[in-house]
């Protein structure tokens, strides 16, 4: 389909009354905020750099906004879509692109598995991307969860909340780096991309939006070492006040925190979040034989 038989979006209006018809209203538990801006969805698609035939996962597509886009690029697209009052209204205005499947799921199965539905149908081998509009409440907990796949995404363009992107893309030092900055980063590099008013939604949220882009490392550990190391920093990083002597001692004991800090030259009054991500890999592999 070339760019000039991509199907016009039908106006706002008419998805509003399918929306009524269905009895929708948006849920702020599920963090359903839709991005109305047309122009803004096919700069995210663009940040994607989907190319034809290449797998990308779309979570919480609502009407498909984005969606269209993805799929007008080519992309074999999974839209996994919680919402059984959204998942028609998508399936049907992606219904020129054969390559799109909409399924109606829960992504997370707990706070940190897929869903099997969705995780049956992700590729075991190969490059393959993540695109979405994140609902806000589960963003944290499901980036978490993608970053510690055998084979995660080789590219991530979400939009999330803009103090989200800032977590995922900050470094050590900053206020807003922790657990989830160190775990993210430790299978991608990640960057901030545009930013997204809230007049470009509906319902206006009361946050900033941002779109993060993340490409995977070159230097990507096992899936169990990956799995091994995020664990170990959630535990390091989740008292930020404490010294790095205190939360060390706390999780192994004071003699092989004190053994530990010394072989590595670390200052033990130093705090967990101020550790650079070679430190704190140093410091996993330093505990982890010294038992």
């Amino acid at each position: 389909m070339s760019a000039q038989d991509r199907p016009d979006r039908p106006p706002w209006q008419a998805f509003k009354e399918a929306l009524e018809r269905a009895g929708f209203h948006p849920s702020r538990r599920l963090g359903q905020n839709f991005l109305l801006d047309d122009n803004m969805a096919r700069a995210i698609a663009s940040d994607a750099g989907v190319t034809p035939g290449r797998f990308t996962l779309e979570v919480g597509p609502g009407c498909g906004f984005l969606s269209v886009h993805l799929a007008h690029a080519g992309a074999r697209l999974l839209c996994v879509e919680i919402d059984p009052r959204l998942a028609p209204i998508a399936r049907d205005f992606l219904g020129p692109y054969p390559g799109a499947e909409v399924i109606e799921a829960d992504v997370l199965a707990t706070k940190s598995t897929l869903a099997p539905a969705v995780l049956e149908r992700l590729p075991e081998v190969g490059e393959w991307t993540l695109c979405a509009n994140l609902p806000y409440s589960i963003s944290g907990p499901f980036l978490a969860t993608v970053a510690q796949l055998p084979n995660p995404p080789s590219r991530v363009a979400c939009l999330v909340q803009k103090e989200v992107a800032e977590r995922l893309a900050s470094t050590p030092g900053d206020s807003t780096w922790g657990p989830l900055s160190a775990a993210f980063q430790e299978t991608y590099g990640v960057s901030l991309g545009r930013l997204v008013p809230p007049q470009l939604f509906w319902p206006r949220p009361k946050v900033d939006s941002a779109v993060f882009i993340a490409e995977l490392r070159d230097d990507l550990a096992p899936p169990e070492e990956r799995a091994r190391r995020m664990q170990f920093y959630r535990d390091l990083m989740q008292r930020r006040r404490k010294s790095l002597r205190r939360v060390l001692s706390d999780l192994i004991g004071g003699p092989r925190a004190t053994r530990s800090l010394e072989a590595l030259d670390l200052d033990p009054l130093r705090r967990a979040e101020t550790l650079t991500l070679p430190e704190l890999r140093a410091l996993e592999r330093e505990v982890r034989v010294d038992v």
